[in-house]
């Protein structure tokens, strides 16, 4: 690529906007200052959203953005605006959203949308080849056949444009029917979830495999409150595959995004923060209700790698690309001769140890290489030494390019998954999660505002999104809960009062209190909801602040989608536990200091997910729910008889 152009995106501080920032395409970043040149030039509007380990995006920018020829023709008739949808999720969804209306199927990235001068879609696709080819249109006959639509026959395109846009109002205007929740809607969840069920690899659904932390975070919570073992088997069996398999990095640690097959067998490469967040902490809460070392291991190792690889000066950075030197994978798998050679000369051998990490000659990826994954029960005494000795081989290649982006909510996400780690596997990982709180707390609430990102060496530009809200919060909860430290809590609940003034209105969750209205999903995605989670919020802080507006709130909130809920369960995996909450219950034990160890036992032995400790200044245990107080005394036997 030659790096003689620069665009406009030199001055952003998005590592994948700068990625762009020497195209001949004419890029500019998403704001006025595009939207009013667009207008007064009279020109369409192309617009690219992506984020900078994805490869498809990479391979969309070999292919069109970086060709002087395609750029010209581009340049000639629209403003082109890159959008890193990890710096503006919020953009993101509103055009995703826009795609699944028009293509009746997922988006995802790169995501490509035409629109007039005036922002209003006429057009969404994905990756677009640079040439029409298989009977998909390419990106250069595409964008001219458009622009030749927009500038002679006007008319047809507005008549487009007004379709689409009354469509997505329509869309967005959809509500939900309320209907009575009740513990119906958790065997229609489990029936769903196993009719999604692999029963020969394991896992959700077929490929792109996705490993659905959330779906399985939730069948542990079913199963710590109602000790049926069902839910527990579909987790077992999930993680234990995952674990094993090539999803999993069996040299260093940490999960990749996503299995290309069903089998868990060649990931795409890409490491995620949040994907390790999430698993992280359903993996700790799985090790408490199985003791299996091998949850353990993943746990202790997936943490280590996002240390080794992520971390920088206490906060994580956001994520590792897929490709090294522009090849797909090409750090994480193995040629055959060159690790039995490397095994060879420290005195191992190798037949054995490759055998078990699936290292084969004829390999299972690209060129003979192989992904390892874990092939039979017998496992070698000396793995963790041929581990070391290919994690060392690999150090010949290139690591892939790390996003330096700090995301709050990716950080907070991580954090409360160290609080569980902490809490479940070793009591240090909670010690380390209050040190990563406190040092994001310094960096991204500063006077009062909460910034949605940070990059080492520039200025907080980004206001904080919902999501970095509803995800703090939760860590903030579970840093009182470690540390009972009433700060924690009392920053949870002033920035839950912000979260309602910012992002709740008329009766609806926002991704964002600016004028771009993208109404925040319930559904999980990539990861977890926000909305779903802001609602759990709300039932814990108005319980453990005492604050019955808060509780009232949760009800309303968790009544708008009563019917989707009690329809799809299976959607809304983090939103069954707001459900669970409501069917179940929360509750708070409040003791006084010295009582604090003799709770924690008592909580660990029950198992149930959603008690809370409070220290107030009374003598014994008290434990209130949101309705009342049903137990006051100094019997444990007696308080612990009211939770059996």
């Amino acid at each position: 690529m030659k790096t003689s152009f620069t665009n406009a995106l030199i001055n952003e501080d998005s590592p994948y906007l700068r990625q762009h920032a020497h195209n001949p395409l004419d890029w500019m970043a998403w704001g006025e200052e595009a939207f009013v040149k667009a207008k007064q030039e009279n020109k369409l509007i192309f617009l690219s959203i992506g984020y900078s380990t994805c490869h498809w995006c990479h391979v969309m920018e070999r292919e069109s953005f970086e060709n002087e020829e395609v750029a010209q023709k581009i340049n000639k008739n629209y403003i082109s605006i890159k959008v890193d949808r990890e710096e503006m999720p919020h953009i993101d969804k509103y055009y995703q959203d826009v795609h699944y209306l028009l293509q009746r199927r997922a988006g995802g990235w790169p995501l490509s949308i035409i629109m007039t001068p005036q922002k209003e879609v006429i057009f969404a696709a994905t990756y677009l080849p640079p040439s029409s080819r298989n009977n998909m249109m390419g990106f250069v006959d595409l964008t001219s056949f458009i622009a030749d639509k927009y500038y002679n026959d006007f008319e047809e395109v507005q008549k487009s444009a007004d379709s689409i846009k009354n469509a997505y109002e329509r869309y967005s205007k959809q509500k939900n029917e309320k209907q009575k929740l009740d513990k119906n809607l958790l065997d229609t969840f489990i029936t769903n979830t196993k009719q999604s069920f692999d029963e020969e690899y394991k896992g959700i659904g077929t490929a792109p495999k996705f490993p659905h932390a959330s779906t399985f975070d939730t069948l542990i919570d079913l199963y710590n409150i109602t000790h049926s073992y069902e839910p527990l088997y579909l987790v077992l069996e999930a993680f234990e595959a995952m674990a094993k398999g090539g999803i999993y990095d069996q040299i260093e640690g940490g999960f990749y995004r996503y299995s290309v097959d069903e089998a868990w067998m060649i990931p795409h490469f890409e490491k995620m923060l949040y994907t390790n967040a999430e698993l992280i902490e359903s993996y700790a809460k799985l090790y408490t209700c199985e003791q299996n070392p091998l949850f353990k291991q993943v746990v202790d190792e997936s943490i280590a790698c996002m240390k080794e690889r992520f971390l920088q000066e206490n906060l994580f950075m956001s994520a590792s690309d897929a490709d090294s030197d522009g090849i797909e994978g090409r750090y994480f798998v193995f040629d055959y001769e060159e690790a039995k050679s490397a095994l060879e000369k420290k005195g191992l051998e190798p037949n054995e140890n490759l055998a078990f990490l699936g290292i084969t000659k004829s390999g299972n990826f690209e060129h003979g290489f192989s992904n390892p994954y874990v092939t039979t029960q017998e496992r070698p005494k000396e793995i963790l030494h041929v581990k070391k000795i290919l994690k060392e081989l690999r150090s010949k290649i290139s690591y892939p390019f790390v996003d330096y982006k700090v995301l709050t909510s990716w950080n907070a996400l991580f954090i409360s998954a160290l609080f569980e780690a902490g809490r479940c596997v070793d009591e240090q990982y909670a010690k380390d999660a209050i040190s990563s709180l406190d040092t994001l707390l310094k960096n991204l609430h500063v006077e009062n505002i909460l910034y949605h990102q940070f990059v080492f060496g520039s200025k907080l530009k980004v206001k904080a999104l919902l999501e970095d809200y509803a995800f703090l919060i939760d860590a903030l909860i579970k840093a009182h809960q470690y540390s009972l430290d009433e700060k924690y809590l009392g920053l949870a609940y002033k920035l839950s009062q912000e979260a309602i003034r910012k992002f709740h209105k008329k009766e609806s969750w926002y991704l964002s209190d600016d004028d771009f209205e993208a109404i925040a999903p319930l559904e999980d995605s990539s990861y977890k909801s926000a909305q779903a989670k802001m609602i759990q919020n709300i039932a814990l802080l108005g319980l453990l602040c005492e604050d019955e507006s808060l509780h009232v709130s949760f009800l309303e909130m968790l009544e708008t989608h009563s019917s989707a809920l009690m329809k799809y369960p299976h959607a809304y995996s983090e939103a069954i536990k707001a459900a669970l909450m409501y069917l179940y219950g929360v509750y708070v034990i409040k003791t006084s200091p010295k009582n604090l160890l003799h709770v924690k036992s008592f909580l660990n032995e029950l198992s149930y997910p959603y008690i809370y400790i409070k220290v107030v200044d009374i003598e014994g245990f008290q434990a209130c729910s949101s309705k009342s107080c049903f137990y006051s005394g100094d019997n444990l036997e007696e308080l612990k008889a009211e939770f059996l």
